[in-house]
């Protein structure tokens, strides 16, 4: 057998069990391997029932001697009893309540392995466990196989469909039986500086633990096999995207000139004095933009900071280059704020911004596009419909790409191949912690607009519930007398009948007849056409509208200085970093500005949520709470949102082994101990792991 050998040829394996497996992405042996258990439990305590003392953990292997369902007729909710004896003669009774399912699986005369905790019950005069984890040991074990399950620190798997955790081990055990030791690519002298095992006792070791594992670390994934696995697997990573940043430093790119036209030209875009944080995040763009090879550079700023502005300050060094700008947004919505915004600053300097989106029709697609490919626009806004293969530009010079977590890293390369190494723009306004921007993109330099604009007042958050709406709505009619205007948000557009909802079509309704019947009120939502959501908008910044009643298709990009309330109905339905969005709609003129949360009913996690946005308008701290609320899958909302697919590591709980797996490799690209290494790990690097971390673009 090899790592590479498909699992269907592994003993007990077989097409079914293939496919439950390979649903769960596990094709090879070495995927199987990769498949480490998510806990432990020390089994090693094994007795006789006769040696069994009452308050201990306790692991006996007995046969059923009757399994019966006793207590209430109802079949699911009864208490289901077998009793069970062994060469001792002793009788131990297992209980499990609302355990009728156990009917199909205990027989007359079955071996089975018992964990759990002994007590004595004093009514009948007998011992026993209660709900205690079980195995059944005959069938599927071959000889020798059944001290898996027991006697040991025993590993347990999450299943796999009808694959239980002890089928798992068994076949994991069998392929560990199979493989030779594999070759260990990780560098001598940093298994040797670290003190870390050979990669094949770390395999070992993780899924079958020695005897005198400590069982805390094992459980905290701290033993010296899983850190060796953890840190592996960082090394790596971090290695692909030390080599794809020195490979994309190696391109040749465009050297911008930055002369007196091109300063004169930025300040005579510029709507407002920037602050020192933009300042200086210009100056480090324009020091990238000057030199002969290609920018990659992330520019984070939390909601409101003016990260737009800088990026218009980029697009003018590019034009006057003589060359095109394309910005890539993940939304519609987001992508018109950005055209209106672009051809606003810039139609005084005489460019031409377009907006190209999926709801155009053909023809208008066609026209736009020739304006593209002849030149004729400087800068093109659009969302994945920018990324078709007919959209040609003839000069592209920078490439904007903002919220990229929304994106994958090969769109991202897919608008980069429209030009000849262009320059790279990342923006986000989803503060993204640390150690995960070091991961997520550390192909790329940073900077951060650490600054909010001269004037600007923290936006006072308070949370409500609903039964005092009425109170809320006056608050909003004082400050809309008082000539400010508002945002009220509902999480869904239209009322399904099974969330019988105040939808956003129904409140405003509601709203514009009942409440507010003399104001004027505006509805903006994800079904509208382009032309009519960027009508509503030009008519709320306008003052037309006073109360706009929207979904978060507002969520990110609308600038309406004079807005000063943000009202948001059932909050609860809403995540952490999405409030903290909708919030930073607000509080961009001098006005002091409101975010009013209200809710419904809530859980002890949407709780949480409500008090971090209440108690803090930091949205690093906001996301890095977020982060561990949701774990990093859900934190960027996407699968493809180029985030590993790690298998033993753990972004989050691991934090501090991904902080030296960096180090690490950083230092092995740029000093690797020989020529011969470098060569060895880059192969490794793209046979390995290449096709799971998105490194598209090493070796």
């Amino acid at each position: 057998m090899e790592l590479t050998t498909p699992l269907t040829y592994v003993k007990g394996v077989g097409p079914a069990r293939a496919a439950m497996l390979q649903a769960k992405g596990l094709v090879t042996a070495e995927d199987l391997l990769g498949y480490v258990p998510f806990r432990y439990e020390d089994r090693s305590n094994m007795k006789t029932i006769a040696q069994l003392a009452p308050g201990e953990m306790a692991t006996v292997i007995a046969e059923v001697l009757v399994a019966k369902l006793s207590g209430f007729k109802r079949k699911n909710l009864g208490l289901f009893e077998v009793r069970f004896s062994d060469a001792s003669r002793a009788i131990l009774v297992g209980k499990w309540f609302h355990g009728g399912y156990l009917a199909n699986v205990f027989g007359e005369r079955m071996r089975v392995a018992l964990y759990g905790k002994v007590e004595f019950d004093s009514y009948a005069g007998e011992l026993t466990m209660l709900h205690p984890e079980f195995e059944i040991l005959s069938g599927d074990d071959d000889d020798g196989e059944s001290s898996l399950h027991v006697g040991r620190v025993v590993p347990i798997y999450e299943g796999v469909s009808k694959i239980t955790a002890r089928m798992l081990r068994v076949l994991t055990h069998r392929i560990l039986e199979s493989l030779p030791p594999e070759d260990d690519y990780l560098p001598q002298y940093v298994l040797d500086r670290l003190k870390l095992p050979d990669r094949w006792t770390a395999i070992r070791h993780t899924h079958f633990p020695p005897p005198d594992s400590d069982l805390r670390l094992l459980n905290a994934f701290r033993s010296p096999a899983q850190f060796r696995l953890i840190f592996e697997e960082f090394f790596w990573l971090e290695c692909g995207v030390a080599l794809k940043r020195a490979k994309a430093r190696l391109l040749p790119g465009i050297a911008f000139e930055i002369n007196d036209r091109v300063r004169e030209q930025v300040r005579a875009m510029l709507p407002f004095k920037p602050t020192e944080a933009q300042k200086r995040v210009i100056k480090e763009i324009a020091e990238d933009m000057k030199a002969p090879r290609p920018m990659n550079r992330l520019l984070q700023g939390d909601v409101g900071s003016g990260k737009t502005i800088v990026a218009a300050e980029a697009a003018v060094i590019a034009i006057e280059n003589g060359y095109q700008v394309a910005v890539l947004a993940p939304t519609e919505i987001l992508a018109a704020q950005h055209a209106f915004y672009f051809k606003q600053i810039l139609s005084k300097l005489g460019y031409v911004t377009l907006l190209l989106t999926g709801s155009f029709t053909p023809r208008e697609k066609a026209q736009l596009k020739k304006l593209v490919s002849e030149g004729l626009a400087q800068v093109a806004i659009g969302t994945h419909a920018l990324l078709e293969k007919d959209v040609e530009f003839k000069r592209l010079g920078l490439a904007i790409v903002d919220e990229q977590h929304r994106f994958g890293v090969l769109q991202r390369l897919g608008l980069v191949q429209k030009g000849v190494h262009p320059d790279v723009l990342v923006m986000t306004a989803t503060p993204i912690p640390r150690t995960l921007a070091m991961t997520l993109y550390g192909d790329l330099d940073v900077s951060v607009i650490d600054q909010l604009p001269p004037g600007r007042k923290p936006i006072v958050t308070k949370h409500t519930t609903d039964d005092r709406i009425e109170q809320v709505y006056s608050f909003l009619k004082k400050q809309i007398d008082e000539g400010r205007q508002a945002y009220v948000v509902y999480p869904v557009i239209e009322e399904s009948e099974t969330q019988a909802m105040k939808a956003a079509e129904k409140m405003y309704e509601h709203l514009s007849r009942e409440v507010f019947p003399t104001l004027s009120v505006g509805l903006m939502h994800g079904r509208l056409g382009a032309g009519e959501k960027e009508a509503a908008m030009q008519r709320f910044k306008e003052g037309q509208i006073q109360i706009l009643v929207s979904t978060t298709v507002i969520e990110v990009g609308v600038d309406v200085p004079n807005a000063s309330v943000m009202l948001i109905e059932q909050a609860e339905r809403f995540g952490l970093a999405q409030l903290h969005q909708l919030r930073g709609r607000v509080g961009r003129g001098a006005a002091q500005s409101y975010c009013i949360l209200v809710t419904e009913k809530m859980n002890d996690a949407a709780r949480h949520r409500i008090r971090t946005l209440v108690e803090s308008t930091d949205g690093f701290h906001i996301a890095e709470m977020d982060l561990k609320l949701r774990g990093p899958g859900e934190f960027f909302g996407t699968k493809q949102s180029g985030l590993p697919s790690l298998r033993v590591a753990n972004i989050l709980r691991d934090s501090e082994v991904l902080e030296i797996a960096r180090r690490e490799a950083v230092d092995f690209i740029a000093r690797p101990p020989s020529e011969e290494n470098l060569l060895r790990a880059v192969a490794y690097i793209r046979d390995h792991w290449q096709r799971r971390y998105g490194l598209v673009t090493v070796g």
